[in-house]
């Protein structure tokens, strides 16, 4: 979201990119003359309008993406965690400013790729902003390198090859999110490895190097038959006949083995495959490999919070500190995460506490308005306009309103209909060079800077979809559709092989969320402020999918909105607070940045716009929101802080926030406030008043229900639940609830039913509570918690690969709990029983690692391992506990105060697989804390 005005930047971003102006490089060229193309019944140019800008440098320069001959025609991802490497945005820097890819951190320069480990936040701008800012620890590269520029050569869902050279040296490195390696491939000069102070040698074996450079870490890794040789701040090694070499950055010097298996197995690409079935989105990433030397193809790659929170695959022991929060590394060359799908509504049900002639007027005060469009006219503002109108037609709907329906679309229609055709005052236009569709007028960098497509498009979808529902014709690509499909693929286009729009533009599968800036040119990385605009495109996806039959697009849309709803309560509202450092200070951030997070917008400082970028739009794809009600509770806390008392600006986004935690107070806020206020310019009283009178009658979300399709969703008040679904089909259907709920959806509308089930949460304190006691059971996802009525569920212990690994964990399973007070019991000692089951492998030896952590600051001051437990090929579980004697232990035990409680499993002996129960009160673990 930008700024209805031209404004100024808030200083904690000019901070950020002040290092970053640059000189340009020339006058802007004419462009050519335009042609139609046709697309059913509407149209775009080729060609941009006269007067009008495409991508540019900084100074106006027009500027095309940078990139080798091989990767010339291949649409680019624009709005990516490397998007500078092929957007030159500045005339003096043709490399690139730079990348969070994380753990590592990347720019590019003449001499090769710059790397480094941030491991301490800074906290900056008045406070207002934290930043794991990249600092180069080493710079991997050729010797003799010095390269012009450095161009993007090849890139995947989550991985890029930049490529310098300078006539007698070619450089390729793949690096990539979540990857610990960066992968080179060199000719023409010696590999090189430049330090920023002179290296600690740790270990020296030949071709492999292990040294730390400013505490952090790395292992270099040569041909088989070279040797590193080192001098000052200068590493070398000959590849000989080779032309490969790779660098790792390591959690500890004890993990060089473990590194050394996989640095040989080069990663070539990296995919995302995603799957929507009765309530579940589960997706698989996948990194494909080569082996350039033995036959290893397995590798390692780092977790985001979002993403091990939600994966039962086995994780190690090894962890990386980023922006993020703890990044946990598995061992694998791929990994799958389930989580219950976001819900998407068109509207939230009709209910009884809607008062009818109230709602009435407030419709016709938008209806009869002299201009329902408020003078917009670029393609934002149009859009926010367009969202406005759309809220409102299955409200009008809701309370036999047809007249004011049917008015509501025809303004939709005649507005989409007119920007969907080519030749007018507003218009799309497709560059050929960046293989892009820009709405003109464009907007906040639309056009120059390739900024903000996903949040502009995301209202004319959204808008298309609520067409859609009551006019099928219309939507159809022989009519109007293909132009929304247009856009959709210049946005959000899942298809990877469609030479004119990049797969997903703006949105990052691996972070989990998308980015605004086209460029990335900022000392921070590329930034997202609104990420509620960015979901507003994906939940427009399932309901348009929805409507129009293309279960593809919506299935696309529930991926895409269920893995950015835990992203954003994760990095954007920080709902366990596990990811903000604890001298950031606040508790939500307006904008998400690669190298952390501000409190901040682009346009003002303003706290309730601060709190308010990240809920508008409100619609009922805004339902995830309410799955953390803490952290909402804790958001609006603070903003009163910050503004010195209620909302008044931005109120009514903020109540229609608050509605999805405490509807009954936001309902008293808007009936003590609703007379005297302007409403947001996306937004009207009708909405308002229809959002939460409606939230105040059936209570907030309730996201632990799931209904069997992704427009469907559930509400907790007191003990009833309300289960809402809209069929969009032309038969009824039953849709089915993840509690065994059934609700019967006549053809094209929207059913409610009730049923008993758990509360809503009542508890106004929005600080989780600790766990108490000292009794944790396990449960699959890697949670200890100390209460009980678990479901009975298993975890697999991955083999031991037929090595000895008694005392050092391999590939374990990882239990945790946080936040735990306790005082330690004198002459106690932590103990345990596991339930095991070997199935028919014979030879296996399962181990137990206790550690704690006393103050929950990452560092385990005591830490017990366990004998291995011998199992047997006998039918059914069999019990490990801790009599089988403690082999060592490290540290002093102490009182814990905010602690963390850690329990690792794994095979110590084997070269099979076992099972581990969860879920019940026969797998447990007892600290010896009261």
């Amino acid at each position: 979201m930008r700024s209805p005005t031209t404004a100024t930047r808030p200083a904690v971003v000019l901070l950020l990119a002040s290092a970053l102006a640059f000189v340009g490089l020339g006058p802007a060229a004419a462009p050519a003359a335009a042609a139609t193309i046709p697309v059913g019944s509407g149209s775009y140019s080729d060609t941009r309008p006269a007067g009008t800008s495409g991508p540019t440098t900084n100074t106006g320069t027009p500027v095309t993406p940078k990139l080798t001959a091989g990767a010339r025609n291949r649409p680019v991802p624009t709005n990516d965690w490397w998007s500078s490497l092929a957007f030159q945005r500045y005339g003096d820097n043709p490399h690139s400013t730079p990348m969070y890819g994380h753990p590592l951190t990347y720019q590019a320069t003449a001499g090769g790729l710059d790397v480094g480990y941030p491991t301490s936040p800074a906290v900056v701008g008045d406070g207002r902003q934290y930043e794991y800012a990249h600092k180069r620890d080493l710079t991997v590269g050729l010797a003799g390198l010095n390269s012009p520029d450095t161009k993007a050569d090849d890139w995947s869902d989550w991985t890029v090859t930049p490529l310098w050279s300078d006539g007698t040296r070619t450089l390729r490195t793949t690096i990539g999110h979540g990857s610990p390696f960066v992968y080179a491939k060199g000719s023409g000069g010696d590999a090189r490895v430049t330090t920023a102070e002179a290296p600690t040698v740790f270990a020296d074996q030949g071709n492999t190097l292990g040294i730390t450079v400013a505490g952090h870490h790395y292992a270099l890794f040569a041909p088989t038959g070279s040797d590193w040789t080192v001098s000052g701040s200068t590493v070398t090694a000959g590849l000989g006949s080779k032309d490969y070499f790779s660098v790792a950055v390591l959690p500890s010097t004890g993990a060089l083995a473990t590194f050394k298996k996989y640095a040989y197995s080069f990663v070539t690409g990296s995919e995302v495959t995603w799957n929507y079935t009765g309530g579940t989105v589960k997706a698989t990433y996948t990194l494909s490999t080569e082996a350039k030397e033995g036959s290893e193809r397995g590798t390692l790659q780092a977790l985001y919070r979002h993403q091990w929170l939600n994966t039962s695959d086995a994780l190690t022991s090894y962890t990386y500190v980023s922006p993020r929060g703890t990044m946990k590394v598995r061992e694998s060359a791929t990994f799958a995460t389930s989580q219950k799908a976001a819900a998407a509504l068109p509207a939230l049900p009709k209910t009884n506490a809607v008062d009818t002639a109230r709602l009435r007027g407030y419709l016709n005060d938008v209806v009869n308005a002299a201009d329902p469009f408020s003078a917009a006219s670029d393609t934002y503002w149009t859009g926010k306009a367009l969202g406005r109108l759309a809220s409102l037609v299955p409200v009008a709907e809701q309370i036999g309103e047809t007249g004011i329906r049917d008015r509501l679309l025809g303004l939709l229609k005649g507005k989409l209909q007119d920007w969907f055709t080519a030749g007018g005052a507003n218009e799309f236009s497709y560059d050929k060079d960046w293989k892009t569709l820009t709405g003109y007028p464009a907007s906040y960098g639309s056009d120059t800077e390739l900024n903000d497509h996903h949040f502009h498009y995301s209202y004319y979808v959204h808008a298309a979809a609520i067409v859609a529902q009551y006019d099928q014709a219309w939507a159809a690509d022989s009519a109007w559709g293909g132009m929304v499909k247009t856009l959709i693929r210049d946005t959000a286009n899942p298809s990877r092989t469609d030479s004119a729009y990049p797969f997903l533009r703006g949105f990052d599968v691996y972070a989990g969320h998308s980015w605004a800036s086209g460029h990335q040119g900022f000392a921070a990385g590329n930034n997202q402020e609104s990420s509620s605009e960015s979901t507003n495109l994906s939940a427009a996806l399932v309901l348009w999918g929805s409507a129009t039959g293309d279960t593809s697009l919506r299935d696309l849309g529930t991926y895409l909105l269920t893995t950015e709803a835990e992203s954003i309560a994760q990095y954007w509202f920080d709902a366990d607070e596990q990811v903000f450092p604890s001298t950031f200070g606040h508790d939500t951030a307006g904008m998400v940045w690669g190298s952390g997070a501000a409190y901040a917008t682009w346009w003002t400082a303003n706290p309730e716009e601060i709190h308010g970028i990240n809920v508008l739009p409100v619609t009922g794809g805004s339902l995830h929101l309410g799955g953390e009600k803490a952290a909402i509770r804790r958001n609006l806390q603070e903003l009163e802080r910050e503004n010195g008392g209620p909302a008044v600006e931005w109120r009514d986004i903020l109540w229609e926030f608050q509605s999805l935690a405490d509807p009954s107070t936001a309902k008293a806020k808007w009936d003590a406030g609703h007379a005297d206020y302007t409403p947001e310019q996306g937004e009207s009283k009708a909405h308002t008043y229809h959002w939460i009178n409606t939230l105040d009658s059936l209570g907030a979300p309730d996201a632990t229900v799931t209904g069997d399709i992704p427009t469907s969703a559930v509400f907790a008040k007191g003990t009833t639940r309300t289960y809402a679904a809209h069929n969009y089909t032309a038969s009824a259907r039953t849709v089915t609830f993840s509690d065994g709920k059934t609700l019967s959806v006549p053809a094209r509308s929207t059913a409610t039913g009730t049923g008993t089930g758990s509360p809503e949460d009542p508890d106004p304190d929005p600080d989780p509570d600790p766990p108490t006691g000292n009794t944790f059971q396990l449960r699959t996802g890697g949670t200890l918690t100390t209460a009980t009525g678990g479901t009975a569920g298993s975890d697999t212990i991955a083999s031991a690969g037929g090595a000895n690994r008694d005392g050092t964990p391999y590939q374990p399973l990882v239990y945790e709990a946080r936040g735990v007070d306790g005082t330690l019991t004198s002459g106690a000692q932590t103990a345990f029983k596991l339930q095991l089951d070997a199935g028919s492998a014979v030879g296996l030896g399962q181990q137990v690692r206790v550690s704690y952590d006393l103050t929950g600051n990452g560092d385990f001051e005591r830490t017990e391992t366990y004998n291995y437990f011998a199992t047997d090929p006998v039918s059914g579980w069999e019990e490990y506990t801790q009599a089988r004697g403690l082999k060592s232990s490290t540290g002093t035990p102490g009182n814990l105060d905010g602690g963390t409680v850690r329990l690792e499993v794994w095979s110590a002996i084997g070269n099979a697989t076992s099972r581990l129960q969860t879920g019940t009160d026969k797998s447990v673990l007892v600290i010896p804390y009261s």
